[in-house]
């Protein structure tokens, strides 16, 4: 629609993790290092292979919502609506005066859905028969009706959609609400992820694939990204949002701008359905393209928050990508990967990570891996180990990949009028 580029800023966040409730409490316990990992509480685990998963403690939906809508809505769509509220009343966007609600949007996804309610409605189908399925059922299992119920809450009536690219979902919402407002066909967009996938159904279909950890004696360390012992990624759960804007319209009405959105880069592996490129090659390409498009040099990266999923296969073919994008620069950033707190959070992990990176050009600090123990040659760049670590943080970028071969990178970097 425009033909300049316009600025994109932050100006709202919100945050339900296996680590805490809000992005602060989630910052605070990834500088402690701490492992969102613990036994499954939500159904019984004795005849899976997997036992254990990162739930959020504490999450209360009367927190956020009603106890009618509560008990409506799938625990995808609860995180979605919870963490849209604790970002949208951040950044006041939804009651400052002057913001015309036809020119914000709201972009938000889930790589899998309401796959709980999914297994929930199957059960009463083969035990009770069609007629007792929820009249409710379809629309609150697909993953766009975040979008739509976070609109409604509101009366946002912008661009509304769902991105859908597993693990890469959350990253890619927030890339075409950049996009969107670059371009001038909106103002303002909510956007991220959230997933709910520890039920039945979720854990065994990963376990049957052999994507998790079995480290049943210790969750705690079981995710272990880029240590030569990792097996398997830890499942979490949650969500993440954010609030962009366009430069302008958020300082004319004095908002608060945690950063700056500095560049967006997406391709597709072409190769494999659930297996990344050995050579990381479609990686490659979304890294360049995050560069080019931020108008950056290699060496102006100071952090990369890596998708690093504790997997034999995906740490290694990461870390190939970056070393080929980076060059001799790989070695003097720091990289992390947060999954090693927070598990893997799927269609919400880009979102949360992108917070990650957000408060690390903030506070010019950079998120540990933890339990990294046994180096792996094949991953040998400095991933943080187990200890957060103080350095200038100018830009920071976010890696999300996803099954079906989908690569998103994005970079934020320090504010400056």
């Amino acid at each position: 629609m425009l033909n300049e580029r316009r600025r994109v800023v932050v100006t709202g966040l919100g945050a339900l993790t296996p680590l805490g409730l809000t992005p602060e409490t989630f910052w605070d316990s990834m500088m402690k290092g701490v492992s969102g990992a613990a036994e499954i509480t939500y159904f019984d685990v004795s005849t899976f292979d997997t036992k254990f998963a990162c739930e959020l403690k504490g999450y209360d939906p009367l927190n956020y919502m009603d106890r009618k809508t509560a008990r409506k809505l799938d625990p995808f769509c609860q995180y979605a609506v919870a963490v849209a509220k604790q970002a949208i009343e951040d950044s006041h966007i939804a009651d400052a005066p002057g913001v015309n609600k036809d020119t914000v949007g709201v972009i938000f996804g889930s790589g899998i859905g309401g796959i709980k309610l999914f297994t929930e409605q199957s059960k009463i189908l083969i035990e009770q028969g069609a007629q007792r399925l929820w009249p409710f059922f379809i629309p609150m299992l697909i993953p766009d009706i975040s979008s739509g119920l976070i609109a409604i809450d509101y009366g946002f009536r912008g661009p509304n959609y769902c991105l859908v690219s597993a693990c890469a979902t959350g990253n890619n919402n927030i890339g075409d609400a950049y996009l969107l407002i670059r371009t001038g066909f909106a103002e303002a967009v909510v956007c991220g992820g959230s997933e709910a996938p520890i039920c039945e159904m979720g854990v065994g279909g990963f376990n049957a694939m052999k994507a998790l950890s079995t480290r049943n004696d210790d969750p705690a360390t079981a995710s272990r990204p880029f240590d030569a012992d990792r097996e398997g990624f830890v499942l979490g759960e949650g969500g993440g949002a954010l609030v962009l804007e366009e430069l302008e319209h958020a300082q004319r009405r004095g908002a608060k701008i945690y950063a700056e959105v500095g560049g967006m880069g997406m391709s597709a592996d072409a190769h494999h359905i659930t297996a990344p490129h050995p050579e990381g090659a479609g990686a490659v390409l979304a890294m360049e393209m995050m560069l080019k498009d931020a108008g950056m040099k290699p060496e102006d990266l100071d952090y990369m928050n890596m998708h690093g999923t504790s997997t034999p296969l995906g740490d290694v073919a990461e870390t190939k990508a970056v070393k080929r994008v980076f060059g001799d620069h790989a070695y003097k950033m720091n990289v992390s990967s947060t999954k090693s707190m927070t598990g893997h959070l799927l269609g919400a992990a880009g979102a949360v990570e992108a917070i990650a990176a957000i408060f690390s050009v903030m506070y010019d600090k950079v998120p540990p891996t933890i339990n990294y123990r046994t180096p792996d040659p094949d991953c040998d760049l400095n991933c943080t180990p187990n200890k957060p670590q103080d350095r200038g943080v100018v830009y920071a970028a976010s890696n999300a990949f996803g099954f079906g071969g989908h690569n998103t990178s994005i970079v934020f970097k320090k504010f400056e009028a």
